[in-house]
């Protein structure tokens, strides 16, 4: 109920300027159409199925040196030459961009309108060299490291789980001090190498050997299964990383898990990394990737993990392992999409992003809110409280 009062406070500046765009560049539509926010030609929010994909149909800039002006930039890494089963992420960051239409940056259960109240754009992908795991590398890192210069906040859409390395090496020179990283998935990806090459098992071994991302602030959630795990649980054992399986998050709920991984993630670091490979969710939510196996995180478990991890603030996120062509009616490709804009409306929600008002603001307009409607709601959970319980 509050969260659904407080967008009635949302002042809507954003879309109607999106309208007007609309109207500007799109044309006035024909005289038989009653409504006038309709254009001629699609250039807003509507209809779905319509526009070329961006992400959640936010602005596509064409020019990466002109994104300093705003808070978040979408970036695809179409790369999948590191997975070692099978392939198909390259198509992932298309995926995602194209079923994100479907979203339009509103929620009433988040209480949330991303387009009114943080600057996103879409910057396209990375230009990745399919024959060359390294090469990839420095080209991931370099566009990583040039969002970040800009002043945005990366998402990082992938792609195979190679390019957690150059993520993570960009944001750790970013960082002042030391890097955690909070890593869903059900694999351990702290093998040293894997078929002689750095694959998508193998990313956190070689990050952690920089100079400020110890691996005792590297914490992997949701690992288990018979698939992938044998080399890297030594590794991540000699490296003293941590390991929270799915029967740890069964026996111990997701709020007791984060709040372990949270401790650890930040103990004496600047910044936080997160890395979300969407296989950690249970085939039966997202059959759309190249490793799956069963008894990962349910759809709501995951989202529930992913906002978690966002209230203390991020320095850049990844979302990787997308496979369209294992996917079933895009169910995989929507579901990484709405991880992303949980995490983005988290961030937003907790003053880590965007324009939104502090807590205090909150809480005191929300009262006054309250008391002008005749409102009781002393017994309910702020806002800010309504994910953890």
């Amino acid at each position: 109920m509050r969260a659904r009062r407080r967008l009635r406070d949302v002042p809507g500046v954003v879309r109607r300027q999106w309208v007007e765009r609309g109207l500007d560049l799109g044309l006035q539509a024909a005289p038989s159409v009653q409504d006038r926010n309709i254009s001629l030609f699609s250039r807003g929010m509507d209809p779905q199925f319509a526009g070329i994909p961006t992400f959640a149909r936010m602005p596509y800039v064409e020019d990466v040196q002109t994104i300093g002006g705003y808070d978040v930039a979408v970036v695809g890494v179409p790369f999948d030459m590191g997975t070692t089963y099978r392939s198909g992420t390259r198509f992932g960051p298309e995926a995602v961009r194209t079923i994100s239409k479907v979203y339009d940056a509103y929620s009433p259960d988040l209480g949330m309108d991303l387009l009114e109240e943080v600057r996103m754009c879409d910057v396209g992908d990375i230009f990745v060299i399919p024959s060359n795991i390294e090469k990839t590398f420095d080209q991931v890192e370099l566009g990583i490291s040039h969002i970040l210069d800009k002043g945005c906040f990366p998402v990082i859409i992938g792609g195979d789980h190679s390019i957690g390395y150059p993520d993570a090496k960009a944001l750790a020179k970013h960082v002042d001090g030391k890097l955690g990283i909070i890593h869903f998935d059900r694999h351990i990806d702290t093998a040293d190498r894997t078929m002689d090459e750095r694959m998508h098992t193998t990313h956190w071994s070689h990050a952690t050997k920089l100079s400020n991302v110890p691996p005792t602030n590297l914490v992997q959630i949701g690992i288990g299964g018979w698939i992938g795990n044998h080399s890297g649980v030594h590794v991540a054992d000699d490296m003293d990383t941590t390991v929270i399986t799915m029967f740890d998050v069964d026996e111990r709920g997701i709020d007791d898990v984060m709040d372990v991984a949270l401790e650890i993630a930040w103990k004496d670091a600047d910044a936080v990394y997160l890395s979300f490979d969407i296989d950690v969710f249970d085939p039966s939510c997202a059959p759309g990737t190249g490793t799956p196996d069963a008894g990962g995180m349910t759809s709501r478990e995951g989202l529930q993990a992913a906002r978690r991890a966002a209230r203390e603030g991020l320095i850049g996120m990844d979302l990787v392992e997308i496979s369209p062509p294992y996917d079933n009616n895009d169910i995989t490709a929507l579901l990484g999409a709405r991880v992303i804009m949980d995490v983005l409306a988290t961030l937003v929600e907790h003053g880590h992003l965007g324009n939104r008002l502090t807590p205090e603001d909150r809480t005191q307009a929300e009262r006054d809110r309250d008391q002008a409607a005749g409102i009781d709601n002393m017994n309910l959970p702020r806002l800010g409280d309504r994910h953890y319980p």
